[in-house]
């Protein structure tokens, strides 16, 4: 009989609590900021979960305020249209056709799209990109960049089999590889955030790092997260298993942005605002989003002020972003105050 009063009251406190969840504002999680832009990446888990879900979703948006939320895993695309129809100050890019469950939702009053687009849909890149990676190009406070929002494949067993491009490890590396080579082509001089569900690990060593197109150009791509990544994994994007697989990288135009104190990158933690993890992952992801809050200087000015600028030493990294003192005979990192960067071989 006692056994049956406990899970009575257990589920009543549990109602309870949700219930709370559910008239939350979220306000807690603003990282709106008057001159910057907020960008964020997030996996919301074949939304929606249940008939609760519009409306946690919907008050999380509002409540976190930010520019853009790149999204991933939209099932039903009926409701989530209703849902930013229903919510004001906010519109949605969604593409028309086979959908992969890739949309962005924007502030209208800060951010203009000028376009919307899909890459790679042909069925020959189906296999390394199941998923066709949706790139908007916006306006924001004058200045135009570019966001290309992904969902890799998932899974694998973390080693890179070089001769299956069935391995899934593999297929994240050639998913990566065409990303960078379009990104080359196409988006040269422009400022570029790739963000997404990648499903891997950016802090792994060489040999098994499926970013290694990125991670082995440093002159020209940085990962903004780099640093939750080899922070603890109570920070980190999925806790459940736990890994940090949502990763936000930008382009070398937008290093000294990057490298400004103002600029924040951060999981946010949304289950602390609804009463713990289980009701989050019940009702709305098991992942979390991954924010960037930067000020974006405009390019000409850049490049005209940086003959002027003293510049300074920020830091020495390794290949994989990890801070490291020099060594002699290893190839690092440098990178500097007006956005530049080195790699060089410390000979002595």
């Amino acid at each position: 009989m006692c056994q049956i009063f406990r899970r009575i009251i257990f589920t009543l406190f549990a109602a309870i609590t949700l219930q709370q969840g559910q008239a939350q504002t979220f306000h807690n999680l603003d990282i709106s900021s008057e001159d910057g832009l907020e960008i964020l990446t997030w996996n919301i888990e074949w939304f929606p979960k249940n008939n609760s879900t519009p409306e946690y979703v919907s008050d999380i948006i509002e409540g976190i305020n930010a520019d853009i939320y790149a999204i991933q895993e939209i099932d039903d695309t009926t409701v989530f249209k209703n849902m930013i129809n229903d919510l004001d100050g906010f519109d949605y890019v969604l593409m028309d056709g086979w959908f992969g469950g890739l949309v962005y939702v924007y502030n209208s009053s800060t951010i203009e799209i000028m376009e919307a687009f899909k890459i790679y849909t042909e069925s020959q890149y189906w296999q390394p990109l199941p998923r066709s990676p949706l790139i908007i190009r916006f306006m924001h406070l004058g200045e135009e960049i570019y966001a290309i929002n992904n969902h890799f494949k998932c899974c694998g067993d973390n080693y890179i089999n070089f001769n299956n491009e069935n391995d899934e490890e593999m297929r994240r590396l050639i998913a990566s590889t065409l990303i960078e080579e379009y990104i080359s082509e196409e988006l040269d001089d422009k400022r570029v955030i790739l963000l997404g569900d990648l499903n891997d690990m950016i802090d792994e060593i060489e040999e098994t790092n499926v970013f290694a197109p990125f991670l082995n150009k440093t002159d020209k791509y940085w990962f903004a997260d780099m640093d939750i990544a080899l922070g603890p994994n109570s920070g980190w994007s999925y806790p459940t298993w736990p890994s940090h697989l949502d990763h936000i990288l930008v382009t070398d135009e937008m290093f000294a942005d990057l490298n400004d104190p103002s600029t924040e990158v951060t999981v946010i933690d949304v289950a602390s605002e609804m009463g713990g993890w289980y009701y989050y992952e019940q009702n709305v992801s098991d992942h979390r989003p991954v924010a960037m809050s930067m000020r974006i200087s405009p390019l000409s000015v850049g490049e005209e002020s940086t003959s002027t600028q003293v510049r300074r030493l920020l830091s020495i990294c390794d290949l994989l972003g990890r801070t490291c003192h020099e060594e002699p005979g290893k190839v690092l990192i440098y990178r500097y105050s007006d956005g530049s960067v080195e790699r060089r071989i410390k000979q002595f």
